[in-house]
């Protein structure tokens, strides 16, 4: 075990509620030139600091843990500690996994908190999605909310911490979800009227499904007989809000009823906020306690498959 324990928490979303038929989405409006990304990171970093009753000069690192950077450089950590903590020489860095960049974050932070090199981590998450999505794509256009996530996690000696990590990528589904234009690949002065397509969102919902149900339950069983676990072992699984096909996902790994969160309905799919937003959401409804050992799941684009069991 990776001995590690939450501190503290907070997370926000988009002001504006929008409905579709198959929930509420909650976004900014939009503005080409805006603050809204870095204003919802120093709201629930600044409350996740409160909460913990700690000062900000107690943090020992800062990770920004996203699919959309709030520019190219420099790393939007280091963006981020200007509003919290100028001059303070806390280091900074960017994890990104797209929708899963928040478990690969508690990856990379239970290393280095078990290693003692760092003793306190501030973890942020979310994206302003609602800019980089196409109005054009029906499919994927209904799916997405912004959110702004914060968690600090930090050494502790109470048998508390990540059990088991696993991590894949499979590249057949590299180019199911994609932006391809923005970067040297296809740079920023390739835009115009008919390429802007290129620079938003791109999704192949039914491929990346198919790859999930074939790759996913395999990496499930893997993870059981590594820590000689049954699938009843665990108290609740917390899954990356993807879509409405969840319901799908729970049905393929036999899980039973309400062992899955679900709040794709009342937030749809919050990309690298997901995952920590339904965490701190369950947890303060009562979904999630403490002692409970949790599973965290999610897939994202690549296609990245992550696995993660927690001891609450």
């Amino acid at each position: 075990m990776r001995r590690m324990k939450i501190r503290s928490y907070a997370y926000t979303k988009g002001p504006d509620e929008i409905k579709f038929k198959d929930g509420s989405r909650w976004r900014h409006p939009y503005r080409v030139k805006n603050s809204y990304q870095l204003d919802m990171y120093e709201k629930v970093s600044r409350e996740a600091v409160e909460k913990a009753g700690i000062e900000m000069s107690d943090i020992d690192l800062i990770i920004v843990a996203s699919a959309g950077m709030v520019q190219m450089i420099p790393c939007t950590a280091a963006l981020l500690q200007e509003r919290i903590a100028p001059n303070s020489g806390i280091p900074c860095m960017d994890v990104n996994t797209t929708c899963t960049s928040f478990i690969t974050a508690l990856d990379v932070a239970s290393s280095f908190l078990v290693t003692e090199l760092y003793q306190r981590i501030l973890i942020v998450s979310g994206d302003l999605v609602s800019h980089f999505i196409n109005p054009n794509q029906e499919e994927s256009f209904r799916l997405f909310s912004d959110s702004g996530v914060a968690f600090i996690v930090e050494t502790t000696k109470e048998n508390k911490g990540i059990l088991y990590s696993k991590q894949e990528t499979w590249s057949e589904g590299a180019h199911t979800t994609e932006i391809r234009g923005g970067l040297t690949a296809y740079g920023p002065s390739l835009y115009s009227e008919d390429t802007k397509e290129d620079f938003l969102f791109d999704m192949d919902g039914k491929s990346v499904l198919m790859l999930t149900l074939d790759k996913l339950p395999k990496m499930l069983k893997e993870t059981l007989q590594h820590n000689n676990i049954q699938l009843s072992d665990i108290s609740k699984i917390v899954p990356h809000q993807a879509s409405r096909a969840l319901f799908i996902v729970e049905r393929k790994l036999k899980l039973k009823k309400g062992q899955l969160i679900n709040y794709f309905e009342e937030l749809g799919n919050m990309v690298s906020g997901s995952v920590p937003y339904t965490l701190g959401l369950a947890m303060d409804q009562g979904e999630i306690k403490e002692g409970d050992l949790i599973l965290l799941i999610g897939t994202a684009a690549g296609l990245t498959i992550n696995c993660m069991l927690i001891q609450l």
